[in-house]
């Protein structure tokens, strides 16, 4: 038997080791697991209805049962007593912002293309450094009409936003047949994907599909069939998720 496919996983399932190879020594921190569930996933009644008793179960059925819950909502009561969660930050932070994610990319051609025509963010600002021959490109996915015409002005606009998306470009990779890029889930795992919200999850795939766009996860695919997987050029993972339920 195999676990949910890939990107169907949760976050509960990742923070107490559930994956493949990764099972060794877990099977002790049941009560631990049950103890991040939320409070409405882990009564009696509702592990029953799902078939699992409260005596440790196999991994394979445990996976599934952390996945069968991990759409249960938690309450923010919940969530700000999780352990490690600072549920009240000090005021120093109150006005710091998200700003950006950076992806090294090989081809910044392909990459642009992709960012801009098929996922339409806009390019807001370029760094070129000639010596350190690299150069930087920043990107948001915004409404035009808010990107300010003013080079100063737009500058300061990026960097008080959040969801910026960086592109670094080493050149000369895209002619490198070396050069490539860990997208970060296959060993040695870590950076995993990026997130782009839409209106309509199954309208957008289906253009992504008449655009040729590589698929990791189809709507179709595994349990999860509320999001869906695409892949930039350099082989990154980007969620698709609309807001409210399908």
């Amino acid at each position: 038997m195999q676990c949910p496919a890939a990107g169907a996983g949760t976050g509960l399932a990742r923070s107490i080791g559930i994956a493949k190879g990764s099972w060794s020594g877990r099977q002790n921190r049941w009560p631990e697991i049950l103890s991040l569930l939320p409070a409405s996933s882990k009564t009696e009644a509702t592990l029953s209805e799902r078939g699992f008793g409260t005596a440790r179960p196999a991994p394979y059925h445990l996976a599934l049962f952390v996945h069968s819950v991990g759409d249960t909502l938690m309450s923010l009561h919940e969530l700000n007593t999780l352990p490690g969660v600072t549920a009240a930050p000090e005021a120093a932070t109150r006005q710091f912002v998200f700003n950006h994610t950076m992806l090294r990319v090989k081809d910044i051609t392909k990459s642009l293309d992709f960012y801009t025509r098929v996922l339409g963010f806009s390019l807001v600002e370029k760094r070129d450094f000639p010596e350190a021959e690299f150069s930087l490109y920043f990107l948001a996915l915004v409404d035009k009409a808010q990107i300010p015409e003013d080079d100063k002005a737009r500058n300061e606009w990026m960097k008080s936003i959040p969801g910026i998306l960086e592109l670094t470009h080493n050149h000369g990779t895209e002619s490198d047949a070396t050069a490539s890029y860990h997208n970060g889930n296959s060993d040695p795992r870590g950076f995993g994907h990026i997130c782009v919200s839409v209106p309509d999850v199954k309208v957008a795939c289906e253009r992504f599909e008449s655009l040729g766009v590589d698929f990791q996860k189809r709507l179709s695919d595994g349990r999860m069939n509320s999001l869906a997987f695409i892949k930039d050029p350099d082989g990154y993972w980007v969620e698709i998720i609309q807001p409210t339920p399908l």
